[in-house]
């Protein structure tokens, strides 16, 4: 079975303010690279829908809904915070981000395809129940795990989050959930500043100094991510996957490189063969350097797809 790639022309049109690091290039730098590897070639492209109203609920609070269709724009930006606007495409892109981890789930699910990865902006490991914040306006990922869990009857699931910042988002959503785990591992102190002493189980917060390179990342997932993952058994796997922590990224200050991203994608195809039936949907949060991102995607989207 083949991996697909879900996307949307108008993730392009999203855009905050100028030389804002969340830009469109992001998307653009990564699908050169896949064409220029090759891999667009064997992926199985879709074109990322709208999310359902009732597919957001399961998430995130009515009022945050009406809230964020109250404050988009017909033109110009609205600032939600002061990194985070609006502008006339965002609302339907926020749609589309969290539609498209919905879709991939049902792919994956009747077995259309083996995995999959969201090339999706806006990002959204940051949203909170009923917050946007740092970028994001949905949990693109904490929607597609509360349809596996609805909508296909799963009883376990887990949210895999290596983006350099601590997904607060997903935490806030899910902490009281026993179906679902969360996993971070962020640097700290770091935006947003967040990240409790965890839930024994089900909820995994690994906080790591500036300056952490490959070996003690590693070291610290291999310590503190994957016991727990195995005791708990997750039958499907999404994972928040931000390429921020790369020593070329300009937003943080861990010094990984693209083998430790490497590293950490072939644990996690080997947790989902064991426990999950091969089940993973990846989603894109982070990563700013254009090269370093377009790389480091390319790298984990080759292993999912078995090159």
């Amino acid at each position: 079975m083949a991996t697909a790639y879900l996307s949307h022309s108008l993730f392009q049109d999203h855009q905050m303010q100028p030389d804002h690091p969340e830009s469109p290039q992001r998307l653009a730098s990564i699908e050169d690279r896949l064409q220029a590897a090759g891999l667009m070639d064997i992926l199985m492209y879709r074109d990322a829908p709208m999310a359902t109203r009732e597919q957001l609920e399961r998430v995130h609070t009515a009022r945050h809904i009406d809230e964020l269709a109250d404050l988009s724009p017909e033109e110009g930006l609205v600032a939600i915070d002061p990194d985070t606007s609006m502008c006339p495409a965002t609302l339907e892109a926020a749609w589309r981000a969290a539609g498209a981890s919905v879709l991939a789930v049902d792919m994956v699910m009747k077995r259309q395809v083996k995995n999959a990865f969201c090339a999706v902006r806006p990002a959204g490991h940051h949203a909170e129940r009923d917050a946007a914040m740092g970028f994001c306006f949905f949990d693109n990922v904490a929607v597609g795990a509360a349809h596996s869990l609805e909508e296909w009857g799963l009883e376990r699931v887990a949210i895999l989050d290596f983006d350099v910042h601590h997904g607060n988002g997903s935490e806030d959503i899910f902490r009281d959930d026993r179906q679902v785990m969360v996993c971070s591992v962020y640097q700290d102190p770091l935006y947003p500043y967040s990240g409790s002493a965890g839930v024994p189980g089900r909820l995994v917060n690994v906080p790591i100094p500036p300056g952490t390179a490959g070996p003690a990342w590693r070291a610290a997932i291999s310590n503190a991510w994957l016991p727990a993952i195995e005791e708990f058994r997750p039958q499907f796997i999404l994972v928040s996957a931000g390429f921020d922590g790369h020593v070329a990224d300009p937003m943080a200050e861990l010094l990984l490189t693209e083998a430790d991203y490497i590293w950490l994608t072939d644990q996690i195809l080997d947790l989902a063969e064991r426990h999950a039936d091969g089940r993973i949907v990846s989603c894109l949060e982070g990563g700013y350097d254009l090269q370093a991102l377009a790389r480091c995607v390319a790298a984990h989207i080759r292993l999912l797809a078995g090159v």
